[in-house]
């Protein structure tokens, strides 16, 4: 069955259950560093309220190791949603319990609740269903909008939704949904995918997945230094994965069957390591002994923007280097711009890969950048999500 959006479930005076993803950053004194995923979550909670939804918000927040802990409290959280929206946000004292039930039933049409973080206990990442059934019970209807966890079974993904008769997904899962599916379909040709990163075990099962779709892969990250020692280069001190060389030989056969271009790195960014004020620019099969590969080189840097000045549909997930030391984030930059002025339809994921659209200053120039690294990568891969599929039954 289709996922229906939340524009097409009846939600006016009825409490509306909406699973954000409010896994934001904190600062040292407990305020919120970074707000974009509470702006993201916006259009789904405005659409609610001005509907007359009573709305329960959920998320979790770090890794408080199932117990309730101060410094994971969503209580900053909800002081900038409250700020943002210009209304008050009613924070519950605990996920599920008497004190979360009354400010639920104390909602009134256009109202906002949020409950304490989820991971306050273990019972949410182990799918109880008595805590599922906790959750479901302040929910008249239900809305995934939070991507990022959709590929987890947890109590509030997937646990509660068979307790609650109406469900849907939010504005912004239904966008995730849509450009990445766009991925997996029909596109316009050439297809590029661009991918970095540290690990190759981390990321082969989407190059396998992307063989059947795409026409080029660009390889850059500390994953680019196992397949280019596959391929019989010296890297020195670089990170390579030494029991992933077969698996990157047997990818890059499988790439020749199916006739699809790899691009690896021609020439590298290396330095003593990542606290080096500079690097060198050295070939990328000769790598000194004493020098690690921190970034990819002005040649390569060069050679991937035209291929991506090529491309009609580009998906990019991974940093090529590391970006967030200034004199190795040339590489991933560079590549940042090109993808921006390509005029393709263009789709960022992971966590590293936005960060950097971000630093380049162009993430107004990107099609679409994906909230959900672990996510997007699983349904590249062509893995059902259990989040979404808990959405279609």
């Amino acid at each position: 069955m289709p996922i229906k959006p939340i524009t097409d479930l009846s939600i006016g005076g009825r409490r509306l259950f909406v699973r954000v993803d409010f896994n934001v950053p904190l600062t040292p004194a407990g305020g919120v560093a970074d707000d974009t995923r509470i702006r993201e979550s916006l259009p789904t909670i405005k659409y609610a309220i001005e509907h007359g939804a009573r709305l329960v918000l959920a998320s979790h927040l770090g890794r408080p190791k199932g117990k309730p802990d101060p410094k994971f409290s969503l209580m900053p959280v909800a002081a900038r949603l409250a700020e943002l929206l210009g209304a008050d946000v009613a924070l519950t004292d605990e996920p599920v319990g008497d004190g979360a039930r009354k400010v639920v039933a104390d909602l009134r049409d256009g109202g906002v609740a949020l409950l304490e973080n989820l991971r306050f206990t273990p019972a949410e990442e182990a799918n109880d269903e008595t805590f599922a059934r906790g959750l479901a019970s302040y929910a008249d209807v239900y809305v995934n909008d939070a991507f990022g966890t959709a590929h987890r079974a947890h109590a509030s993904t997937v646990g509660m939704t068979k307790f609650v008769s109406e469900k849907g997904m939010g504005l912004l899962m239904e966008r995730e949904v849509k450009f990445l599916g766009k991925l997996l379909g029909e596109v316009d040709r050439p297809f590029v995918a661009i991918i970095g990163g540290a690990k190759v075990s981390d990321k082969i099962g989407v190059l396998e997945n992307l063989l059947q779709r795409v026409d080029q892969i660009l390889i850059g990250g500390a994953m680019a230094n196992t397949f280019l020692k596959a391929k019989g280069g010296h890297l020195g001190r670089s990170l390579v994965e030494e029991d992933k060389l077969a698996l990157a030989r047997s990818f890059l056969r499988k790439a020749d069957a199916a006739e699809v271009d790899v691009l690896l790195p021609r020439d590298l960014v290396a330095a003593a390591g990542i606290k080096s004020e500079s690097g060198r620019v050295v070939s990328a099969m000769e790598v000194p002994e004493d020098l690690a590969a921190l970034d990819i080189g002005p040649e390569t840097a060069r050679g991937f923007g035209d291929a991506i000045s090529r491309a009609k549909t580009i998906l990019w997930n991974g940093p090529m280097g590391v970006f967030e030391s200034d004199p190795f984030a040339g590489g991933t930059i560079a590549v940042a711009k090109a993808v921006a002025t390509s005029g393709a339809l263009s789709v960022v994921g992971g966590g590293d890969s936005v960060a950097a659209v971000h630093k380049a200053g162009v993430a107004d120039k990107i099609t679409h950048i994906s909230t959900g690294g672990g996510a997007s990568l699983e349904l590249l891969e062509g893995k059902k999500l259990p989040g979404l599929a808990a959405l279609e039954s």
